[in-house]
């Protein structure tokens, strides 16, 4: 009996921790209107981070790297203005 009951839980809260480190919703705009990854990649590089991955994680671009102080980030865009969504 106490199976029954626990597997349910355990799922719910699999499922649950799942959303909660899914991407944001950064837009409902269709790709053709994102800005080009490239140029995006230049505004980050330019506001002094480095990148070490760039990658359309859901609706959002996503980077992982370092501010200009060093310090790792994990930082989601807005892929048609740039602006910062969620950063980490």
């Amino acid at each position: 009996m106490k199976r029954q009951v626990t597997i349910p839980l355990f799922l719910a809260a699999t499922l649950l921790s799942a959303a909660a480190v899914a991407a944001p919703e950064c837009t409902q705009a269709p790709r053709d209107q994102w800005m080009p990854e490239a140029t995006l990649k230049q505004r980050i590089l330019d506001q002094g981070y480095t990148i070490k991955v760039f990658k359309i994680s859901g609706n959002c671009y996503e980077i992982y790297g370092k501010d200009k102080d060093g310090k790792n980030v994990e930082i989601y865009f807005d892929p048609t203005d740039g602006r910062i969504v969620k950063q980490r």
